[in-house]
């Protein structure tokens, strides 16, 4: 065959008799080097493409594959076709439409674009007979390829770091679907994985296979040739069987926001507790997983290794994860009866023990910092500080309390999660007063106030006194409604200007003295 044709003639001549013969639609697919990957036999009204995410392309973003397959009714090019179009990446594909003879009439092209043109993302080339090609196939994918390295011409991809797509489909209000999708992206900075572009779909019902329509996932799909993205998060928790249809139909990497919140406590998780934690955690999330491509766990540190593992495999690996399970909570109970240990010490010395909790990112290290002139790591980001800190404090009246600083809660944490930090979460059992950080100048304080006071009652922690502290007064937006309504509920302070303190010391003090009466 003739690398520079879309497809020989006599290649053309071949399909069309034996798809005519049989009165089914038949397909090639064929490589750039002209080699023939696969012949696809369907019915007579179309083909079943079968997934290839063995076959690779070469270089570019495109698959490295052209699809050529018959049309037996004289139909044009069809959505289903597009939809292969887009899913799969091809290169291009093409039909042969079929005379009454049982000969090649013409051969109709489509291929992807760069950029979209009048709001399409593909386009057709004009029909011609399969004898009649003039024009290089070679040069037309490297032209058009070129094009796609100019769309993306900022590629971070072999340098390490994620280029990502967030997507979100909601039942939920405009605004909170918003500011759900706002946190997933604030989440995903954490982790150090560029953004670059959000979907939001609001809808009466999920799709249950694959989340979006079909229709939108392909949209997704062609946003992500377009932008080099590399990776697919999506806000809901993904079960197993729609992790594996978006896998499979968009052969990209997809993770949830459940294994996202996971991939950042492994990567920050510093003491040997909060590691073995994390690792538990991770563990109880893949293992309902298993027999899903191994490519959408890949974000998980320690994730099971090759790809597409036969059943035996899949047991085996089984066993070995809940062999490591029994480890880690053995060695958990240990570090567990070490912790209590100390905690008793701490107790025998009678300093009593004021916490801070919150929403995360609300500035409970800063806090913490500024209190007690220390430098617990304080970043921007969610999930900053994982690991449980504690250090002294002298009040005005020379009241000296331990300071313990805890990681931050999240709307719809994880459940395994919340069950691994249960155990350093009872740090918390031993508080005679809790302080719940509040950043005033989220818009959505009110819910992330309410999301930590349900969590505290999971924790059956509700029952310890608490003071509000509202932070971040210095920041644009905070008004004087906002401040008042704030004193009204408990103290305000910038964490970072101790001189708006007092107010707070002078109430912590207070109600310590009366809880230690």
């Amino acid at each position: 065959m003739a690398r520079e044709q879309v497809i020989s003639p006599e290649m053309a001549k071949t399909l069309c008799e034996l798809s005519f013969e049989l009165n089914r639609q038949i397909g090639v697919l064929l490589h750039r080097s002209g080699k023939v990957e696969q012949v696809v036999v369907g019915d007579f009204k179309g083909i079943m493409i079968p997934r290839l995410g063995a076959v690779r392309g070469t270089g570019g973003r495109l698959k490295g594959l052209r699809l050529v397959h018959t049309h037996l009714a004289g139909e044009a090019i069809s959505d289903e076709d597009l939809m292969d179009l887009l899913f799969l990446r091809l290169d291009l594909l093409s039909i042969l439409k079929i005379t009454a003879e049982g000969l090649p009439e013409q051969l109709y092209s489509a291929h992807l674009l760069p950029q979209p043109v009048d709001g399409k993302s593909w386009a057709f080339l004009e029909p011609l007979h399969p004898a009649a090609q003039k024009d290089s196939f070679a040069d037309f994918i490297a032209d058009l390829e070129d094009g796609f390295a100019r769309r993306q011409a900022t590629s971070h991809v072999d340098k390490g770091q994620d280029r990502a797509i967030l997507i979100s489909v909601s039942m939920d209000a405009q605004l909170r679907a918003e500011e759900s999708l706002a946190e997933l992206s604030e989440l995903t900075r954490s982790d150090n994985i560029q953004v670059l572009e959000t979907v939001l779909q609001r809808s009466r019902k999920v799709n249950p296979r694959l989340i979006l329509g079909k229709g939108k996932l392909a949209e997704v799909m062609i946003m992500a040739l377009q932008l080099d993205a590399n990776l697919l998060i999506f806000n809901q928790e993904l079960n197993p069987s729609q992790l594996r249809s978006i896998t499979d139909h968009t052969e990209m990497r997809v993770i949830d926001r459940t294994q996202l919140i996971l991939d950042i406590f492994a990567h920050r998780a510093l003491s040997r507790e909060g590691r073995l934690q994390v690792e538990m955690a991770q563990l109880k999330y893949m293992l309902p997983r298993l027999s899903t491509r191994d490519d959408a766990l890949s974000r998980l540190s320690g994730g099971i290794g090759t790809r597409g593992p036969g059943e035996t495999k899949l047991e085996t690996h089984r066993r070995r994860i809940d062999d490591r399970l029994a480890r880690l909570t053995k060695e958990l109970e240990q570090v567990g009866k070490e912790r209590y240990q100390r905690r008793a010490r701490r107790r025998k010395k009678e300093l009593p023990v004021l916490s801070l909790v919150g929403y995360t990112n609300a500035g409970k290290s800063t806090l913490l910092n500024t209190l007690t002139h220390s430098d617990i790591t304080a970043e921007d980001k969610l999930f900053a500080t994982l690991d449980p800190t504690s250090r002294r404090l002298r009040f005005p009246h020379e009241m000296e309390v331990v300071v313990t600083d805890t990681v931050g809660f999240i709307r719809h944490l994880p459940a395994e999660l919340l069950k691994a930090f249960a155990a350093t979460l009872e740090e918390l059992q031993e508080a005679d007063l809790l302080v719940h950080v509040i950043d005033l100048s989220n818009p959505a304080f009110r819910e992330q106030i309410q999301v930590v006071e349900d969590l505290l009652r999971e924790l059956e922690l509700a029952e310890i006194p608490c003071l509000k502290v509202f932070n971040k007064i210095d920041r644009e937006g905070v008004g004087e409604q906002l401040l008042a309504y704030a004193r009204q509920e408990g103290v305000v302070i910038s964490a970072l200007d101790a001189s708006t303190f007092t107010p707070f010391l002078e109430r912590a003090e207070q109600l310590m003295g009366k809880i230690l009466k």
